[in-house]
């Protein structure tokens, strides 16, 4: 562990909500000047005691202390925690689509001149502080202009713009690629050589292993261990033997498939950008799947693998040109979203906020949104039959929650998961098409949510897997399709897969015929 003075410590912080106690007496200590880590199962309460810490949760609505920079601390609101220091970056970034880098890394910490703002200074430090975090990006760029990778590394500069001692960054790569990724780890290993103090929150434990100096796990709301990475000896199966309290023997369970015959099957798919006309994000594509198979979809960010499967799931993306779609033989109609429910397909999405959760429902009203026909008796909603499928969702998923009743807001990321695939299985549909499924969510869910993808498939369903994560897809699918460029570039068998040959048809520089 860093020998550094200690910056920070949380000691015997308890935080509770109506009927959960979220956080049970945790305590740890954090060293200044390095990178700490935080690892936990989804529910483990990892963003609860950061909120607390960073004055989202304020003192008083909590009991503990916190010990910072030698003094005890007891934050009213999160500008009090920002005023000593300490700056959060959550998981859903905090940006302003509309407004400039500038206008966002100053928003609410405006420069001021004689006049009210000085932009002049302010578009000045804006460029200092891209060039901290590596961005060449103009100070004036608009934020939906640029790429996710590139907003996360606005936050950190707008971190940076409010004399940060203290940074934590909650799941920072999980919507990142490979490339932005790394970019980010070498950036907080940069700060941290500049003498900062970074906590940080992921689910991805090789790259916690590979940054962190050292690592609080926490388990049911309760600090368990705090590993010395730095110190060696450890390794991810260390963690997630923290995490879950056991050994996890396979990151998979075991399967053996039970493949039927081809019953889905896209031909010549071709859809075009919606908002630049002559730019295909599909192009020609054809693939089929079978009863009983888990399809994995591959493709480096931005291939198009979403653009394809929301382009087919009632064409809800981009502007068809071309392309047929035949469940058993004959071929169908899937204008319309409710068109390709109608015929027995489910859609997972990949940004379960933005496009698969309303934030404002209960778990209960989310679970039966997609199939309401099912529990409703001479067009009465049967409220009985709705509480029950709920349940018994809540159960078979081992959703975390004490009722259905509670918001899906107030779940963590793998339980807000869970119920969506709950809401998509409801409607019993022939296939699904889960994308990016694990997302952001801690390995013993995974392993949770890839039994049940298997499950599926030995009910003779069809569920097409895309995914970011190479690995996932080898330990899972049946059958891998790759994508470049909106164009399939090539399938592979399960038995033939590695992740070498897959990066190389990923990247357009070889090509596998379909059999």
């Amino acid at each position: 562990m860093t020998s550094g003075p200690v910056i920070l410590e949380m000691r015997a912080i308890t935080k509770l909500f109506p009927g959960v106690r979220a956080l049970d007496e945790v305590s740890m200590t954090v060293a200044a000047g390095e990178i700490h880590a935080i690892c936990g199962e989804n529910g483990a309460g990892k963003s609860t005691l950061m909120k607390v810490l960073s004055g989202v949760y304020p003192h008083g609505t909590y009991e503990g202390q916190i010990i910072y920079q030698g003094e005890e601390v007891r934050f009213k609101d999160i500008n009090a925690s920002e005023h000593a220091g300490i700056v959060i970056i959550h998981q859903e970034l905090a940006l302003i689509p509309e407004l400039s880098i500038t206008e966002n890394i100053f928003l609410g910490n405006e420069v001021r001149g004689r006049f009210g703002i000085d932009w002049d200074e302010a578009r000045r430090r804006a460029v200092e502080l891209l060039a901290r975090v590596g961005l060449r990006e103009s100070p004036d760029e608009i934020i939906k202009n640029i790429g996710v990778g590139k907003q996360q590394l606005v936050e950190i500069a707008k971190a940076l713009s409010k004399d940060v001692k203290l940074l934590i960054l909650d799941e920072p790569t999980a919507a990142l690629n490979e490339d932005d990724s790394q970019h980010l780890l070498d950036l907080l290993r940069g700060l941290r050589s500049k003498g900062m103090t970074c906590i940080m929150i992921s689910h991805k434990l090789n790259e916690i292993e590979a940054i962190a100096d050292s690592i609080t796990i926490i388990r049911d709301g309760k600090s368990v261990e705090t590993l010395d990475v730095a110190g060696g000896g450890i390794n991810e199966d260390r963690i997630i033997r923290g995490m879950v309290g056991r050994s996890l023997e396979s990151r998979f369970p075991d399967h053996t498939p039970k493949i039927g015959e081809k019953f889905f099957e896209v031909h010549d798919w071709t859809v075009e950008h919606p908002l630049v006309p002559g730019r295909l994000v599909c192009k020609n594509s054809d693939f089929f799947v079978r009863r009983g198979e888990i399809v994995g979809f591959a493709g480096i960010m931005g291939a198009g693998r979403t653009e394809l499967a929301r382009s087919i799931f009632g064409r809800s993306y981009g502007r068809f040109l071309r392309g047929t779609v035949k469940i058993n033989g004959e071929e169908v109609n899937l204008h319309t979203v409710q068109q390709a429910i109608d015929h027995k397909i489910a859609y997972v999405p990949e940004d379960r906020k933005a496009l698969g959760l309303n934030l404002l429902d209960s778990i209960e009203e989310t679970i039966i949104a997609s199939g309401l026909n099912k529990i409703t008796r001479y067009g009465v909603i049967d409220p009985d039959a709705g509480h029950a499928a709920a349940e018994s969702y809540r159960t078979s998923l081992n959703i975390r929650t004490p009722s259905v009743a509670q918001g899906v807001a107030k779940l963590s990321g793998g339980n807000q998961q869970k119920v969506l695939l709950g809401k998509w299985m409801f409607p019993d549909p022939d296939l699904l098409i889960l994308d990016e499924p694990t997302r952001g969510i801690d390995v013993g869910a995974k392993y949770e949510i890839y039994g049940l993808i298997q499950r599926l498939a030995n009910e003779g369903k069809g569920v097409i897997v895309i995914s970011s994560e190479l690995p996932e897809l080898l330990g899972l699918a049946d059958r891998i399709y790759t994508i470049f460029e909106g164009a399939i570039t090539g399938v592979v068998e399960k038995e033939d897969a590695t992740q070498e040959n897959l990066m190389r048809l990923m990247t357009g520089s070889s090509s596998a015929q379909a059999s």
